[in-house]
């Protein structure tokens, strides 16, 4: 019997990594591509929001703030994408910056909805309330993180120098 020797494959008998490699690279370029409409199209709906809406004062404001800290989520994101075409992996810091963002985002939206909504039972007020301390923690225990990774990265850079 005679292989088959037209497809190249490695010692698994699997596709070889170059060809997985390559689709893995086109899907992070849609990916990468669909983010960026949607950060156009988040940026075209925020300024629309922050010129119609009112009244601005704090409403819109505030709002506004919220729609701008959901595109700097996005751009964050698309940024990790490309990371990952330059240097061949994801950054887990970038990912732990996102985390920080996208929580410091939701304790903003909530403290806004506690100050503005006066009419809350003391239930939904006690929910907040532990929303924004978990979300504190969150943000506390991914700032940490930070701190770690990037003590970890430049102690392996010294000593590889």
């Amino acid at each position: 019997m005679t292989k088959n020797t037209d497809v190249p494959r490695d010692n698994t008998g699997i596709v070889p990594k170059r060809v997985l490699d390559g689709i893995e690279d086109v899907v992070h370029a849609v990916l990468g591509l669909i983010l960026l409409v949607v950060a156009v199209a988040a940026v075209g709906v925020t300024v629309w929001r922050v010129i119609t809406i009112r009244p601005f004062f704090p409403n819109g404001m505030l709002e506004a703030i919220n729609d701008v800290l959901f595109i700097v989520i996005i751009l964050e994101i698309i940024r990790t994408v490309v990371a990952r075409f330059t240097d061949g992996f994801f950054q887990l810091s970038k990912f732990l910056v996102i985390g920080v963002i996208a929580s410091v985002r939701h304790i903003l939206s909530v403290g806004s909805s506690l100050t503005l909504n006066q009419g809350k039972t003391t239930e939904e007020f006690q929910r907040a309330i532990l929303e924004l301390g978990v979300n504190a923690g969150v943000v506390l225990a991914l700032v940490f993180a930070i701190v770690l990774v990037r003590r970890s990265e430049k102690d392996a850079k010294a000593k590889s120098s």
